[in-house]
Parts: C-alpha cells; sequence; structure tokens
C-alpha cells in the first residue's frame, strides 16, 4: 500500500470516522552542535532524538521541507535565511519522499523513501561554520515504505544514528535451524553505483513462530556516524506484517504481530513476539507475547530495566494508518528485563499482565507514560469530530498496584503530553479545541482547562507540540492550530494558521497569544515530497527566544505584559531568492 492510496482512502472515510490501512505489495507513486538541553524537538524518550523536520545546530536552524534543506542564522538576534539545497543528491530524479533530518556533530542526515529505487534513501549532507549545506553521499537500502502516521523510523544516540525499515517476504522456511527465502534481501547501494551488496546475512535474522498472515523482515539498522560516511550493520526479526518499533537510551524494541485476533484463543488477544536489541551491541532477546501495541508511545523502558507496554487485543501496530485503528480490551504488560532470552522464544509470564479498563467507543485510541503513569483515551485522529464529542480519561500508575482512575472530560483525547511530572490533555468537541491540564501527584485531577473557540488542531505529530519548562507546574507550551472545524487531515494540504502559546502556572493556563501565518502565496517550484506528511508547523524555544515555523514562514516572537507579540519574520524561499 502507497501512501497515496492510503490518504485518498483516508479522506474519502474520514466522514464516517474511520481511517484506512493495511499491508501488501508497494507501486510506484506519481559552530558544534546542540546539546541534548537544547533540543528543540518534543522527543519521547531523554537523550533519544527523533528524526524530524527541523532542528537547532549552535547558531543556526536547519529545516527539511518539500524536497529541501534550509539554514537560518540567529546569532546576535538575527533572523535570515542563509542557504537552500535539495535533498536529494545532484542529478536525481527518482522522486523520493524526504520525511526525516537528524543532526550529529556538522553531519545532517535525511531520510527519505523512493518507490521507484523500492528503498530507503540515506542522505548525508556537512554543515559548514557560516551554515551552508553541502551533499556528501546518498546511499539506497532494500525496503518497503517505512512511513508511518505516528511514529518516526529515525533515532539519533550517542552518535548512533538507528532506523527502522520493514522488507515483505511472502513466505520463507526454516532447514536445520537456519531461515531460507526466495525474496531479495535488504542491500545498499550508493547513489551512482549499479551494485548491490547485502545489508545484513541469514545469520543476522530471526524468527519466532510463523505468522499466519503476510511474512516481513522488520530490519533495524544501526550507523556510526563518526566515520564520515554510513558505516552501517543491520539485524532482522521475521514475523508478521504488523510492528511497533521503540528506542530507549538501552535498546531497540519492535512489537511484531499479524494483528489478527482468533475466537478461542487462550490469551484473548493476537499472538505476537517482542525483540530487544541492546544498543551496546550485546545479543538480541526475545519474547512470545500477546496483544498489539499501539505506537511507540504504548512503551517505556524504565530506570529499573522494566519494559513497560500498554496493548489492546486487536490492531495493526504503528505501519501506515495502522495506530488509528485498535479494538478489544486493554491491558499493561510488565516485562523484565531479564526475562528476555538470547535463545529460543519463551512466554511473557502471564501475571505480567494487569487489565484496564477499556474505551466505550472505537475512535482513534491515544496512550502516553507520563512520570509513573500511563494515561489513555480515544478521540478523532484524521477524521471530523462529532459536535458534543466527549470521552473519558483513564490514568493508571503502571509501577504499583491499584485501579485505574477514569476522569470524564468534555472533549476527546486526541493528544497527551507531559508537562515536567503532570501532563495536558488535548482534544476537540466537534466545534472547539480544549487543553486540560493533569495533575498526577497522588490522586489524578484535571486541574483547569483552556478552550481555543472554533479552531482545530494544526499538527497531528507529536512533534507539533512542545513544553518549555519553567519550574514546578511552570512554563510554556505551543501548540499549532486551525481557525475552523477541520477533520485531522488537513494538516497534509492546509498550512497551520498559527502557533497558539499557553503559559502554565500551577497547572492553570493562560493565553499568551498566537504567532500568525500571512499565508503569502509564494511559487516553491516544488519538484519532489511535495505533501508535507510529517507536517510543516511547529513552535520553538531555543536560547531564551520563541519560534513559530509556519511552512515557509519563520516568525519570531517576544512576551511582553504577559502576551506575545511579534518581533521579525523571514521566509525561507522568497527571501533568499531576493
Amino acid at each position: 500500500m502507497t501512501r497515496r492510496w492510503w490518504i485518498g482512502s483516508a479522506i474519502v472515510l474520514a466522514g464516517i470516522g474511520l481511517v484506512a490501512f493495511g499491508c501488501g505489495s508497494m507501486t510506484s507513486r506519481s559552530p558544534a552542535a546542540s546539546t541534548a538541553s537544547e533540543s528543540i524537538t518534543n522527543n519521547q524518550e531523554a537523550g533519544v532524538d527523533e528524526g524530524g523536520i527541523v532542528k537547532a545546530w549552535g547558531d543556526f536552524l536547519v529545516v527539511l521541507r518539500r524536497g529541501r534543506l534550509f539554514t537560518v542564522r540567529l546569532a546576535d538576534h538575527d533572523l535570515a535565511p542563509v542557504c537552500m539545497v535539495d535533498a536529494f543528491p545532484p542529478g536525481s530524479d527518482l522522486g523520493t519522499w524526504y520525511d526525516e533530518m537528524l543532526i550529529h556533530d556538522r553531519n545532517v542526515v535525511v531520510v527519505g523513501y523512493s518507490y521507484q529505487v523500492g528503498g530507503t534513501e540515506i542522505g548525508l549532507f556537512e554543515l559548514d561554520s557560516q551554515g551552508c549545506i553541502r551533499h556528501v553521499s546518498t546511499h539506497f537500502l532494500h525496503s518497503n515504505d517505512y512511513y508511518s502516521s505516528r511514529n518516526y523510523a529515525s533515532r539519533l544516540v550517542e552518535g548512533k544514528l538507528v532506523f527502522y525499515m520493514p522488507h515483505y517476504l511472502g513466505s520463507y522456511r526454516l532447514e536445520d535451524g537456519y531461515i531460507r527465502t526466495t525474496a531479495t534481501l535488504p542491500s545498499v547501494r550508493r547513489h551512482g553505483d549499479r551494485a548491490w551488496e547485502p545489508v545484513i546475512t541469514m545469520s543476522d535474522m530471526h524468527a519466532p513462530a510463523p505468522p499466519s498472515g503476510t511474512t516481513a523482515l522488520h530490519t533495524v539498522v544501526t550507523c556510526d556516524l563518526g566515520q564520515g560516511d554510513l558505516d552501517c550493520t543491520a539485524q532482522g526479526i521475521i514475523g508478521g506484517f504488523g510492528r511497533t518499533f521503540y528506542v530507549s537510551p538501552r535498546a531497540v524494541y519492535v512489537w511484531v504481530h499479524d494483528g489478527v485476533h482468533r475466537d478461542g484463543q487462550d490469551e484473548g488477544a493476537a499472538p505476537a513476539a517482542v525483540y530487544r536489541l541492546p544498543l551496546d551491541g550485546s545479543a538480541p532477546g526475545a519474547l512470545a507475547a500477546w496483544g498489539v501495541p499501539t505506537d511507540q508511545f504504548s512503551f517505556k523502558e524504565d530506570t529499573d530495566g522494566n519494559l513497560n507496554v500498554l496493548v489492546r487485543e486487536t490492531g495493526f501496530g504503528d505501519s501506515m494508518g495502522g495506530p488509528e485503528a485498535s479494538s478489544g480490551g486493554v491491558a499493561l504488560a510488565r516485562i523484565a528485563g531479564a526475562a528476555f532470552a538470547d535463545r529460543g522464544l519463551p512466554a511473557v509470564d502471564r501475571a505480567s499482565y494487569t487489565a484496564l479498563p477499556a474505551p466505550s467507543d472505537g475512535r482513534a485510541f491515544q496512550n502516553r507514560f507520563v512520570g509513573d503513569y500511563v494515561l489513555y483515551g480515544t478521540g478523532t485522529s484524521w477524521g471530523y469530530a462529532d459536535r458534543g464529542a466527549r470521552a473519558d480519561l483513564f490514568v493508571h500508575a503502571y509501577a504499583r498496584q491499584g485501579e485505574a482512575a477514569k476522569l470524564a472530560l468534555p472533549h476527546g483525547v486526541d493528544r497527551i503530553e507531559a508537562m515536567g511530572e503532570d501532563a495536558v490533555v488535548i482534544g476537540t468537541d466537534g466545534d472547539s479545541l480544549h487543553f486540560t491540564s493533569i495533575e498526577l501527584d497522588g490522586t489524578p485531577r484535571a486541574v483547569d482547562r483552556f478552550v481555543r473557540a472554533e479552531a482545530s488542531q494544526g499538527e497531528l505529530r507529536s512533534h507539533g507540540f512542545f513544553f518549555l519548562p519553567s519550574g514546578l507546574g511552570k512554563g510554556v507550551l505551543g501548540l499549532p492550530v486551525r481557525s475552523n472545524r477541520s477533520a485531522g487531515f488537513f494538516h497534509l494540504y492546509q498550512g497551520s494558521a498559527e502557533v497558539l502559546y499557553l503559559s502554565v502556572d500551577e497547572l492553570r493556563f493562560a493565553r499568551l497569544g498566537a504567532l500568525a501565518s500571512r499565508d503569502d502565496d509564494v511559487d516553491d517550484d516544488c519538484q519532489v515530497s511535495c505533501v508535507d506528511w510529517y507536517g510543516n508547523a511547529r513552535p520553538i524555544f531555543y536560547r531564551g527566544r520563541v519560534f513559530a515555523l509556519l511552512g515557509y514562514e519563520l516568525v519570531e516572537g517576544v512576551v511582553r505584559r504577559g502576551r506575545i507579540v511579534e518581533v521579525e519574520r523571514t521566509h525561507l524561499i522568497a527571501d533568499l531568492r531576493t
């Protein structure tokens, strides 16, 4: 299934509250690096940077949009575009979708997918001290599309690039303990070369019990960026087409399944296997399990090394639009790190599962671990919300025994984010956008609510939100919004109207204001990657300054007398042309 097919089906079905999903064969579609403490990305885990569309590097911002890389100089309170380069290699016409970017030292890594090549594209660029970007090399790896409506394919952990890619096999067999398949295994070639070199061998592939449906090789590639070029190794997991990919500071986890629940199953949930691939290079471990995580936010590796996973009976994992469709009961699996076996596939102890209340409707499921709690509920996601929509928020202290709290909200649960040790739940009631703060110290409770009338989220991805803490229960948050009632999928075709900023004090909200787009109609002469699959708007807090990225517009604001006011703006295309 291609992205074009999936979003076309999603738009048709959004009006009746459904989102298309599936799997199948792919067809063609027409100065020094910043420290972790300076990250402008709303990362799930501290120390694990996620591929995004904007990154900070010293005195510069680097933006990836519609097949190009831009740099903007911020030094001495400046706000000036410096350069623009193509994300594709010189002379290429492969029509790649360029989705994610990471920066390590002077290296800029761009991750994309090409249907013409039939593989993941990894572009390596180098930044100079003036903020200009030079293309170094581009590599292709045979794979199917890694796209997920919620997850990110790439991570950066202590200079190691880690990314996920699926490779559908069709069938395989085991002979004398070895995997045999007639499919072409993932291989790599450099742009300009003809020869493909294997990136994985049979000995690097792990196979649990054969799945009943489509078979996929779930490949995790790790590259050392300290060598000046890509120096990569890979490990593969054979399983059903469903997968969920999560990276902690210590390990990569891949939960594989076929997404199918069968009547009469003893465990009452889809059979699965969860793999732990340590980042220190030690032996991988695996366990047989049950259930389906919805997305990467269904996982949390705690400080004691336990893996906590919120699962539902059925679902499709984080492939394509899979996170938007799950159903059945809810349970928390709490798995000790020592339980993962480096040989065989022992089952997770049934006592490791705790049954939790299930939402009463079939809307899109959202979940998030915040502090010692896991929060979950349902909302609209990519579709339209019914007027008067409301939902229950469930809050469970995952590290100790106890009943899950249920909080009735006058809106859906479309986004759950951490605000320090507490949380904010954002969702629509079909007419307005609500922000509800949730105190998690003691008995969970809703503290305050801010309502932006006649508005919708401008971005659905986790990177669209950012909270900058300034003390216990204090800080500033930003979120792109649209000033109308619209479906979630509009973010692919319409830019956000503005980035809204709220101050938070003792979990109570105050409106600071917004930095808005002028919606200047500038022809960008887009050649490739002309749909913003990963969104195009972000709140940015960097070195005491506040910005809003709104498509090609970068707007700076400052807070004066409790209100945010614009002080400067630039247009990445128009200002470079002049």
